[in-house]
């Protein structure tokens, strides 16, 4: 155990000291806070808001789409 905790102890020195380690890590925070946002605009339902009109664009389009190959 002691062995284990020392090799977590020093993998998080060399990342702390590890610049590419640290802009990698900072990458993940802006592109979670990235996903946020666009959840937050764009909400998480398709019964309101452009949810409903991205829905209601895509299922207009996938038709339009399907009468063209059948015909």
């Amino acid at each position: 155990m002691l062995k284990l905790y020392i090799q977590t102890t020093e993998a998080f020195k060399r990342l702390a000291s590890d610049k590419d380690g640290v802009v990698s890590f900072e990458y993940v925070i802006v592109a979670a806070c990235i996903v946020a946002a666009v959840a937050a605009a764009f909400g998480t339902s398709t019964s309101t808001g452009i949810g409903k009109i991205l829905s209601t664009s895509i299922s207009t389009i996938s038709t339009a789409v399907s009468n063209a190959v059948s015909a």
